[in-house]
């Protein structure tokens, strides 16, 4: 794993949130077909992830693309087949190996407040990370007021949906959620360091 802190964010997750039945179905077109190109025209062309108009499928189908092409052939046959909980995780997976933004905020402000004995996030939380990050990626400080809320309200709400926040209305606990020992076998064939986007501590962390 190597993520280049001095490359602009990639922003695109804002497009869909972690969507884990409709990442399900970009994975089973691709594995019955064996080609991403083949599998976004079969998606399209059918309407598989029920957009309500080609616009908005083309951009869904772009997004959930791009995130599940970084995942292993492994973990899309397990993404594809697998519980509603391991379907999640891997949703997740592809979300922070696409997105080091969410890798970054999951690592650096949910598991080191775990590790702190504070696991609840507060707004500002999130404001203080914002604006640390900013100081390496003036990209985060040129976002308009609507586009940084709407990146907020899609990060938590994907983190909701994998499992390690919880509800509430400002104040969120946070959990580290449980994983299947097939996700974490076919997370550490890939690369061990990914576990700690699943809030896993390093000490628990098999070196690569």
């Amino acid at each position: 794993m190597s993520i280049d802190i001095s490359r602009p964010y990639n922003l695109s997750f804002t497009a869909a949130s972690l969507r884990p039945e409709l990442a399900r179905i970009v994975a089973e077109h691709y594995l019955a077909t064996g080609d991403w190109d083949s599998a976004r025209r079969s998606i399209i062309e059918t309407n598989a992830l029920q957009a309500r108009s080609a616009r908005s499928a083309k951009r869904l189908e772009i997004e959930l693309r791009r995130r599940l092409q970084t995942l292993s052939e492994g973990q899309l046959i397990l993404l594809a087949g697998g519980t509603a909980e391991e379907r999640a995780a891997f949703a997740w997976l592809a979300v922070i190996k696409h997105a080091p933004f969410v890798f970054e905020f999951s690592v650096e402000v949910l598991r080191e407040k775990l590790a702190a004995r504070d696991p609840v996030l507060r707004p500002s939380d999130y404001e203080s990370y914002v604006e640390t990050k900013s100081l390496l990626h003036p990209e985060l400080g040129e976002l308009t007021a609507s586009s940084r809320e709407k990146i907020r309200q899609v990060l938590l709400s994907m983190l909701t949906e994998a499992g390690l926040l919880g509800n509430g209305r400002r104040e969120k606990p946070i959990h580290r959620p449980v994983l299947s020992p097939a996700v974490v076998q076919a997370i550490t064939e890939d690369d061990p360091r990914w576990l700690a986007g699943f809030l896993v501590p390093d000490s628990e962390i098999a070196a690569p």
